[in-house]
């Protein structure tokens, strides 16, 4: 699996920045996204997890890239997903592409949030 770049393609655009609150440790809600996103090793996606940084990048087809950032707080931990169109060429299509995704991105997040506080908490 290649490892995804920790810089954002030049051009970029961000379609959602979503976040919220999970009371848990950052490190085990860290362990959590990874163990959720991280693609086999067959896969063609570009991905890269920093612990050190709490950082995930997930890139994957010809036009998206997410980023999931934890921030550790006096509660838990604030959990951040931003979603990038990085298409190079064909910048609009990356959104007609990508639609149905971008629609659902924020139920979807909503969902992720929901699991990991029952899984933390």
């Amino acid at each position: 699996m290649p490892e995804a770049p920790r810089r954002r393609p030049g051009g970029f655009v961000v379609l959602h920045t979503l976040r919220g609150h999970v009371r848990a440790r950052p490190a085990a809600v860290f362990t959590a996204l990874d163990a959720r996103f991280r693609p086999s090793n067959s896969s063609h996606s570009l991905y890269l997890a920093d612990p050190s940084a709490f950082l995930i990048v997930s890139q994957g087809g010809w036009w998206y890239r997410g980023e999931y950032r934890v921030v550790p707080d006096e509660q838990g931990s604030h959990v951040e997903h931003v979603m990038l169109n990085v298409a190079t060429t064909a910048r609009s299509l990356g959104r007609f592409t990508g639609r149905r995704v971008v629609a659902d991105a924020p139920a979807a997040f909503e969902t992720l949030l929901r699991q990991l506080r029952l899984e933390l908490q």
